[in-house]
């Protein structure tokens, strides 16, 4: 029998991942984007591509305070 995972249709994995990212950083917004980001593709087991697509469109856009550090 297949994986569960080989059921979820193309794109899914990452709209989860978008949504658990959204409301992890309004629980822990201490946590910071790019903290979310990491957790995230370790959370719904994302492809590189899926990662990469997800580093290029969010993994930039960290706050300024994010980025001093």
């Amino acid at each position: 029998m297949g994986r569960a995972e080989d059921l979820i249709p193309a794109g899914e994995r990452i709209r989860r991942a978008l949504q658990w990212m959204s409301e992890s950083l309004q629980l822990s917004p201490e946590k910071g984007r790019r903290q979310a980001l990491q957790e995230a593709e370790l959370r719904f087991d994302l492809s590189p591509a899926e990662c990469r697509f997800l580093d290029e469109r969010f993994g930039e856009c960290i706050d300024d305070s994010e980025a001093d550090l």
